[in-house]
């Protein structure tokens, strides 16, 4: 088993390629319906560069539209809300209805040929698992085959509330951040204090068609949560889902340029944990993901240097890599046949 080459982090050709052979053919996790709690209650998102807005409508329903006004293609929103009684553009003031209806257009003449219920915003395709909404903008596997062999989460995510939100900018391939997730080969040289919190001895790796579960024994008296289980969900092509007793923090990874993306990390918990306890759940994962920022940006430094073409993987620690890099060829390989 053998990484990519160093090109597909590096050259944009493979940005561009990625958008439609990758994330176009991809589900993609979009918020916890504790969010969507009540009409005109919203979410700011994207998918393969597309712009999303999940809403849930006044006849209880969610969408996912797409945020971008038919008119001048202005953002119907800009931040995530609750109550909105309609959508309204920040651009010129179009408003929509919440099933994304075109309901007013501003200052058009008497004599104006624009049709309001002509116009609708266009809609992705939608799926709730477990409380979590995902959507998809092109042609993708059925969301249900997509989830099929994922095990049912330990405990009850649908209760869970939103409790925070984190928003990191890494100077590196978002592929880069992906592989870093997908290994604990790290844990001991990068993070001593979750390294402390795992068991790496114990720590397993398990492989689905679309997805990969790494797991280990979670110590109560090193970290912010109880004792349990610690298990890493990675659905393909982007999203994760850290499943711990109590909590659950879901990692959605947008790609900015081909050496720098977005990672927002937002956090979840049951009613029951306390304001501290989420408080302290956020600085120890907060120095995780700063630890982690700088090893994948000296990474991404490597990548670059032109010192890197690929290399060999473990196949015991690596094996989730392996598998997110054989998803990928096959993806480019559909798209460059």
């Amino acid at each position: 088993m053998r990484a990519l080459p160093a090109s597909y982090y590096v050259e944009p050709r493979w940005a561009e390629a990625e958008r439609a052979c990758v994330f176009a053919r991809g589900w993609h996790f979009i918020a916890h319906l504790s969010q969507l709690a009540g009409p005109g209650d919203h979410v700011v998102a994207e998918a393969a560069g597309v712009p999303l807005l999940a809403v849930r409508g006044h006849d209880d329903a969610i969408r996912v539209l797409h945020n971008v006004c038919r008119h001048r293609a202005g953002p119907l929103a800009t931040q995530d809300g609750r109550a909105a009684r309609l959508l309204r553009c920040r651009y010129h003031g179009w408003s929509y209805g919440l099933d994304g209806r075109l309901v007013a257009a501003t200052d058009l003449p008497p004599d104006c040929d624009i049709d309001p219920s002509r116009i609708c915003l266009p809609e992705a395709r939608n799926h709730v698992w477990h409380g979590l909404l995902f959507a998809a903008t092109g042609a993708v596997p059925d969301a249900a085959a997509w989830l099929a062999d994922v095990a049912s989460p330990p405990d009850d995510l649908v209760g869970l509330r939103h409790v925070a939100r984190d928003v990191y900018e890494l100077d590196c391939n978002w592929k880069v951040y992906v592989d870093n997730y997908l290994e604990g080969y790290h844990l001991p040289h990068v993070h001593p204090a979750l390294n402390r919190l795992l068991d790496y001895r114990r720590y397993a790796t398990a492989l689905g068609r679309w997805h990969s579960v790494q797991s280990s024994p979670l110590d109560a008296v090193a970290g912010p949560y109880r004792a349990g289980e610690a298990r890493y969900v990675f659905l393909y092509p982007c999203t994760m889902l850290n499943l711990l007793p109590d909590r659950l923090q879901t990692n959605r990874i947008v790609p900015l340029a081909p050496q720098r993306c977005r990672v927002i990390f937002d956090y979840y918990a049951a009613a029951e944990v306390a304001d501290d306890a989420v408080a302290a759940d956020r600085r120890f994962s907060d120095g995780v993901q700063r630890e982690d920022q700088e090893i994948c940006e000296a990474v991404q430094r490597g990548l670059a240097s032109g010192s890197y073409h690929d290399g060999p993987l473990n196949p015991q620690r690596e094996a989730a890599l392996a598998h997110f890099h054989a998803l990928l060829r096959d993806d480019y390989a559909k798209a460059t046949g």
